[in-house]
């Protein structure tokens, strides 16, 4: 915050967007997701919570491993993601396992049980982040699982691009 003088008045002027102090909110990413799936579409998704997970996520207390999506009748659900108890909840905590409604339109969850129920394809959950006005979103992803050998072949193309990076910087000096 800056106070300016101009003649005899003093004015407040706000700091600019950048320079304001943010709340760093910690990454809550299923990372294995990349690498146990490949990633066909994304989708962003509302997520219906109580306060006491919303404290929890705040503080970065989300674990993704294990988690998928569901859709039951007309509802898309968020099963097997755990979100720690708040401490500060005492009595009034919530089930750090129970199944979370994710928000989604109609045409969404027909257009996502369509791809579902082909052979191969499972909803997984990416990522849980809050967006620029405060609500918890999820992002989810249609996706196909690999096969071990498409593992190990992207584990060694990788090895060999880090190989070949090395030996291009030897040269260069």
């Amino acid at each position: 915050m800056v106070w300016r003088l101009a003649g005899l008045l003093w004015y407040y002027t706000a700091m600019p967007k950048d320079e304001k102090k943010s709340k760093h909110i910690p990454k809550m990413e299923n990372r294995r997701a990349f690498y146990d799936y490949e990633i066909i579409e994304k989708i962003e998704a509302g997520m219906a919570l109580l306060g006491s997970e919303v404290k929890s996520l705040r503080d970065g207390g989300a674990d993704l491993k294990g988690a998928f999506g569901r859709i039951d009748g007309n509802e898309c659900w968020l099963v097997g993601c755990n979100i720690a108890p708040y401490n500060q909840a005492n009595i009034r905590n919530h089930d750090p396992l129970r199944k979370r409604k994710l928000l989604l339109h109609k045409r969404q969850i027909k257009k996502i049980d369509g791809k579902l129920r082909q052979k191969g394809f499972t909803l997984v959950p990416l990522r849980i982040y809050f967006s620029d006005t405060g609500h918890a979103k999820i992002e989810l992803a249609i996706a196909t699982g690999k096969r071990q050998y498409d593992k190990r072949e992207k584990i060694k193309n990788r090895q060999q691009k880090t190989d070949m990076q090395r030996s291009m910087r030897k040269y260069k000096r």
